[in-house]
């Protein structure tokens, strides 16, 4: 391998990583109360979801079960 090359692509990553950290230094990170009221609305929305596609579950094999009963195999 060429030593040149090698400087340059330890440049490169030096310069990612120094980059990498002035942009994490810019970020505003969420506080415990705001990360404890995301969680807890998200649990809230799948347990909707989830409570949804019970009951269409439900009602679709009993119409099935109908369906089969009435008309046979």
């Amino acid at each position: 391998m060429n030593v040149e090359w090698l400087k340059q692509q330890w440049t490169k990553l030096s310069t990612f990583l120094v980059e990498v950290k002035a942009e994490l230094q810019k970020t505003t990170w969420p506080t415990q109360k705001e990360v404890r009221n995301t969680t807890v609305v998200v649990v809230v929305f799948v347990m909707i979801c989830a409570a949804y596609l019970y009951v269409v579950d439900v009602v679709l094999q009993t119409g099935m079960e109908r369906l089969f009963r009435t008309f046979g195999r």
